[in-house]
């Protein structure tokens, strides 16, 4: 539940911060009128996310046996994707989204009130089709409703908190929020594809499942809570497969690296640049 949360508070900030823009943008340029079209573009795509979250999980439930792993599998792999471009794309434009949110919107007004609509559609679909599939992914395995739980705190406190930034109410760092939050999903995203792999294995596309690169369920008993808590975040197994311990590892460390590298560089100070020697003179020395 805690790692859903998370996804549902990330993703659900970012579609309450594309909302919040597009509504601000409106309101300030005396287009209140245009709000109506916002909110229904708004609505279109989280009935589209919940109809794919609704899909993927019928999917699971008619499926069985090599079939069903198969389709974990992918919806892993694809939310690995998903997460990874989100993060880098959040981290290079999060300064620029407010800017080019307005640009796009304006254009819209300019073809009329179905543009704003498909406008706002396009821009909230994206991230709640990532919701979706994130979703879907970090919740496989579960039998009860902690990951509903989860993905539902995780918006409701996303959408608090946009309000309260709409409203002026609160002052976030959200460069900051972002990058922690990003490099935490980047262990979430990890443990993703390592079920990812674990699934193909069980779906015999990939050999090794009884292959396992080490034992540590004698100090982490499956049934204890740590044991639970680290499998629920990061997808950690106490005796997880050769295959899946490479996964884990070939993509969270150099993906948590490259997401982080901006902050491990220190700037330092510019070399001096040299004075120009005058034409036909030796340096000082020479």
């Amino acid at each position: 539940m805690t790692a859903i949360y998370l996804i549902g508070l990330r993703e659900g900030l970012e579609i309450t911060l594309v909302v919040s823009i597009l509504v601000a943008f409106l309101v300030k340029s005396d287009r209140r009128h245009l709000l109506k079209f916002v909110w229904a573009g708004v609505a279109a795509a989280a009935l589209l996310s919940i109809g794919v979250a609704a899909v993927l999980q019928a999917g699971t439930t008619y499926l069985s046996g090599p079939r069903q792993e198969l389709l974990d599998a992918i919806a892993s792999l694809v939310a690995v994707v998903f997460v990874t471009f989100m993060i880098f794309w959040m981290r290079r434009m999060a300064r620029q989204m407010a800017k080019e949110l307005r640009g796009k919107l304006e254009d819209a007004i300019q073809v009329g009130s179905f543009a704003v609509a498909a406008m706002a559609f396009l821009a909230v679909a994206r991230e709640g089709l990532e919701t979706s599939i994130l979703f879907f992914a970090a919740a496989q395995g579960a039998d009860t409703m902690q990951p509903l739980i989860g993905i539902t705190l995780g918006l409701a406190t996303s959408i608090v908190l946009g309000y309260l930034l709409y409203a002026s109410a609160i002052r976030i760092n959200l460069t900051k929020f972002f990058t922690w939050t990003g490099a935490l999903l980047v262990l979430v995203a990890a443990g993703i594809f390592k079920y990812g792999v674990h699934d193909l294995q069980e779906a015999n596309v990939l050999p090794g499942l009884n292959n396992h690169a080490f034992d540590v369920s004698g100090a982490l008993p499956p049934t204890s809570w740590y044991a639970e808590l680290l499998r629920g975040m990061f997808n950690f197994t106490p005796q997880p497969s050769v295959l899946e311990t490479i996964a884990w590892v070939a993509y969270g460390v150099p993906v948590l690296v490259l997401f982080l590298l901006p902050l491990l560089r220190k700037p330092g100070a510019p070399a001096p640049v040299p004075a120009a020697q005058p034409a036909g003179t030796k340096p000082a020395n020479a």
